[in-house]
């Protein structure tokens, strides 16, 4: 195990550890510290943890010191020279005729070098515009290609819901949005509802999506049959929060007489999710699909079975229409022992024919 404190060099950025050695370091305090590209201005975050050395993909570079006041005044020095060289760096940019977008602009705290920032539609060529700017600046020029969402970060801005961008005042990382959150949380998929500044899914959708999903399990889909104390019904609507439903009754099952289509209540009635008991959607493309089947059915066994065919079909059919409707509606009334008098007729005129 090491021991490590939490640096960060920008308000919203990233969070990098760092070993502290001999120094006892506190909240808030500004250290200096060794990173890739030099010495670097940052402030400690998180206090001195310990980490395993597995999870390190290099060995911790160490604290420097802790920064003094001229080390303070050196860094608001480097910020106070970022606009100045924004405005040049633009002023090339146009020159050269690029089509980029400078958001941004780094000094390194020992001004060794300046990083621009900038977006673009595809790859630039830019190897004429850093030797311009190296020519003006005299030390080293770095030009780094971001993405919108990185530009959104750095620009800041205000959200659909009227407050700061999450990822420019605390978010130190992206996480991965899909368009499967917003469909869990019963979301609109309009884009420019569930997008943000950026043009790209809004992050915020990934912070409640694991209590959605908690309690989506064991809610039934919209179309849905259900079994409900007041009987069967179908799925209309799902309110995840209220872990509820709303369900119209099926008043009477598909049969001939009303063209293989359910008759369904007119009022839409609500349920908790612990009174509903799920049965599942009704498989095979609905109930003209059964009709078409059943007609072809009949021409099959006219056919090839003449008289004897249909004799036996009248004799076995008011029987095996009586399994179809222990699947059906009739299989739940029949507990209650209630019989469909309306179905026993069906499945007589049924078998006649």
């Amino acid at each position: 195990m090491n021991n490590a404190v939490g640096v960060k060099f920008r308000d919203a950025g990233k969070v990098y550890y760092f070993a502290p050695g001999d120094l006892s370091l506190s909240q808030g305090e500004h250290v200096i510290v060794e990173t890739a590209r030099g010495m670097e201005f940052g402030t400690v975050v998180t206090p001195e943890v310990e980490i395993d050395e597995k999870s390190l993909s290099s060995p911790l570079k160490s604290v420097v010191r802790l920064a003094t006041e001229g080390d303070e005044k050196k860094h608001q020095r480097n910020l106070e020279r970022r606009d100045e060289a924004m405005k040049l760096c633009q002023e090339k940019i146009d020159e050269h005729g690029l089509e980029m977008k400078l958001i941004d602009a780094e000094y390194t705290f020992d001004n060794s070098k300046v990083v621009f920032y900038f977006t673009a539609d595809g790859r630039v060529d830019f190897r004429e515009l850093v030797k311009s700017l190296a020519s003006v600046f005299r030390m080293r020029i770095e030009l780094r290609q971001v993405g919108v969402r990185d530009e959104a970060k750095v620009l800041g801005g205000v959200g659909n819901c009227g407050r700061g961008l999450c990822c420019h005042t605390w978010m130190t990382d992206f996480e991965p949005v899909s368009i499967k959150m917003a469909k869990v949380q019963n979301l609109s998929l309009n884009p420019t509802k569930i997008s943000g500044i950026c043009g790209r899914l809004m992050c915020c959708l990934k912070f409640e999506n694991d209590v959605y999903a908690k309690l989506k399990k064991g809610m039934p889909n919209t179309g849905e049959r259900i079994d409900t104390p007041d009987g069967q019904g179908l799925v209309v609507d799902t309110n995840i929060l209220e872990s509820s439903v709303r369900a119209r009754l099926i008043l009477e099952e598909a049969s001939e007489e009303n063209d293989f289509e359910e008759k369904l209540s007119t009022e839409f009635y609500t349920y908790d999710k612990e009174e509903i008991q799920r049965l599942g959607k009704k498989g095979g493309g609905g109930g003209r699909n059964k009709k078409n089947a059943g007609k072809k059915k009949n021409n099959d066994a006219g056919n090839n079975g003449g008289e004897e065919k249909n004799n036996d079909k009248n004799g076995g059919g008011k029987k095996g229409k009586g399994k179809g409707q222990g699947r059906g509606k009739g299989g739940r009334k029949d507990k209650k022992g209630k019989k469909p008098e309306k179905s026993e007729e069906n499945s007589e005129n049924n078998g006649n024919k």
